[in-house]
């Protein structure tokens, strides 16, 4: 049936097929969803979506749910999860197509789950993937610009995502729940969505917190006060706040005590390739993030800004994004006292011309050929991180950014090598 749908798809005119898109993927959803018989119906959908931390928020509404003793299937960037099973995702995309989403959720309530938490993207929404999937309570984490190229301006994008709260409007699940994060002003406008039930969080309802120091064991976290209650988290940065409060109120929504809560964050230790610790015996903190817009990169260099920083950076995907390079690498030149430029996911494009992007925001901040301060380029992805491990002294901290838990090198004509940051430089560290 696949290769029969890709072989029909390559016989039709391109900007035919640029017309009739819509019909297209809205009829295949409509039909996937008719194969597996709306899933959606016989469980608590949990929706996850906006700009940053829609990968961390569903994990950590997962861990919550699971520790008061509901069962949980989840789908984000980083794996698939439907009850104690769990996968990594590989398919270079967060919400997958081709029927992916309804087979998933059958999966589910095959399995007896109570919820499936799913991130959905701009991207998934703009190819109808969110259609037919029937919404309990959809979390907007915050909306700031990206993916520009395939959508075409930042007003798609954002359309793209409201899409996703028009669809959660129609649900009709009862008890429905819009959760919103109020210090976000680009959210205005999913605060008009006719949902009866909205729920609005802000930094201000954690406070006093505190971001404890990172050590050179990489030793951080988090302390805050949520309603009257002390809670800890091992999880860094102002940003894991936001994920955290997120979670709470969704947790809260769906009646989980506080005391749940609490116990799920004390012991959740780590989200895959999102400020993960990578520790081999050495003296010195090794981080791998999936940080790859301006926004993000700086929020992760602000959590480690007190040590010696050594950063690994890309850039960005090839053929999109291009605007973000420069102040990538001026973000990099202002914070890190060490810097490779490397290859990261240059699809069809000269990987040297996105490595030259990124060191002209380099040198915009350091100068043009300082003697002592300039970025060391290193193609190969791997000897870069060797490079940058091999300058590190005790005490600083090497932060490895831009694939997080990407399962490939994406190169030219389809091309991709098999990856993971996380092995690579495990195995480096161990040399």
């Amino acid at each position: 049936m696949e290769k029969l749908l890709r072989s029909f798809e390559r016989c039709i005119p391109k900007p035919l097929y640029r017309w009739a898109q819509p019909i297209y993927h809205h009829t295949l959803a409509f039909a996937n969803a008719i194969a597996y018989g709306f899933p959606s119906r016989r469980v608590k959908v949990i929706a996850v979506t906006g700009t940053k931390g829609k990968s961390s928020t569903v994990e950590l509404v997962s861990a919550m749910l699971e520790e008061a003793g509901y069962t949980t299937a989840l789908s984000n960037t980083i794996r698939f999860k439907v009850g104690d099973q769990s996968r990594p995702n590989l398919f270079k995309m967060s919400m997958p197509g081709r029927g992916f989403m309804q087979k998933f959720l059958r999966q589910a309530v095959h399995a007896g789950c109570d919820y499936a938490i799913i991130e959905m993207t701009s991207q998934g929404a703009a190819l109808y993937r969110h259609t037919f999937i029937d919404i309990d309570v959809l979390v907007v984490t915050n909306i700031s610009p990206e993916h520009i190229e395939s959508h075409g301006s930042y007003e798609n994008y954002v359309a793209a995502k409201l899409a996703i709260g028009r669809q959660f409007e129609k649900s009709p699940k009862k008890n429905k729940v819009l959760i919103l994060n109020k210090d976000d002003v680009n959210l205005e406008q999913f605060k008009k969505l006719n949902v009866s039930q909205k729920i609005e969080y802000s930094l201000g309802q954690m406070k006093p917190y505190s971001l404890l120091d990172e050590n050179i064991r990489g030793n951080g976290g988090l302390e805050f006060t949520y309603d009257c209650q002390q809670m800890t988290s091992h999880l860094s940065g102002t940003f894991n706040l936001y994920n955290i409060l997120a979670a709470i109120k969704t947790a809260e929504s769906q009646g989980v005590p506080l005391e749940k809560i609490a116990s799920a964050l004390r012991t959740f230790k780590e989200i895959k390739g999102r400020v993960e610790r990578i520790e081999a015996g050495q003296d010195f903190t090794v981080i791998v993030d999936y940080a790859h817009t301006a926004d993000s990169l700086e929020k992760l260099y602000q959590v480690f800004k007190g040590s010696r920083l050594i950063a690994v950076l890309g850039g960005t995907g090839g053929g999109r994004d291009r605007a973000k390079r420069k102040e990538m690498g001026k973000l990099a030149a202002r914070f890190c006292h060490y810097v490779v430029l490397t290859n990261e996911d240059p699809y069809d494009e000269d990987p040297m011309h996105i490595i030259n992007d990124v060191k002209m925001g380099v040198e915009e901040i350091w100068g043009v050929g300082h003697i002592n301060k300039k970025p060391t380029i290193i193609l190969d992805r791997r000897l870069a991180i060797r490079d940058a491990i091999s300058h590190a002294k005790s005490g600083d901290v090497v932060l490895i950014t831009g694939k997080g838990t990407d399962p490939f090198i994406m190169g030219a004509n389809g091309n991709n090598i098999p990856w993971s940051d996380a092995q690579v430089t495990r195995e480096e560290l161990e040399r």
